[in-house]
């Protein structure tokens, strides 16, 4: 059923931040990349747009830009996510949508016996980064994906449980 299979994915998929030097193939990036378009956007406005870095010394200079330098040197591939300013109707329900579209991204690379993992602090050099790649004036970076083929490692993560978490009606009052 694919409602378990999602869940599965959801409830397995870890951070990964350790690669082999084995490349993704063009056809499981562009898997990636076809969940990411998928997600959904308000007014379905697809503010997404995507550089996919393969060259070693563009992520070089991009590693330049991120305290998770060792990361960014040693996936194979890296996808550079962008938010279209010109599609964007407003601004912070389409942020959410560019979370939903990395997110997306995460779980196919995840199921597709990927590893990966969603940059943030990238984005204090995210001008310095769209100027790098040439990208347009309009395009805000929103995430750095670091993806290729985990090294072998356990993985494990925890959660806080529901009733932490979630409440009844009035606020306060648990599950």
């Amino acid at each position: 059923m694919l409602e378990n299979e999602v869940l599965k994915a959801i409830l397995t998929r870890r951070s990964v931040r350790e690669y082999t030097q084995e490349v993704p193939s063009k056809e499981q990036i562009n898997t990636i990349l076809e969940a990411g378009i998928w997600a959904p956007s308000g007014l379905n406005n697809q503010p997404w747009r995507f550089i996919v870095v393969r060259n070693s010394e563009t992520r070089l200079k991009i590693s330049e830009f991120t305290h998770y330098k060792r990361i960014v040197e040693s996936a194979p591939v890296l996808i550079c996510c962008f938010m279209e300013l010109e599609e964007s109707y407003h601004r912070e329900k389409d942020l959410m949508a560019m979370g939903a579209c990395h997110e997306n991204m995460l779980l196919a690379t995840h199921s597709s016996g990927l590893g990966g993992v969603w940059l943030g602090e990238i984005l204090k050099s995210k001008d310095k980064i769209r100027d790098l790649l040439g990208a347009p004036e309009t395009w805000e970076l929103t995430a750095v994906l670091a993806i290729g083929h985990p090294k072998p490692k356990d993985r494990n993560s925890t959660r806080k449980p529901l009733s932490e978490v979630a409440y009844k009606e009035k606020y306060g009052e648990n599950l």
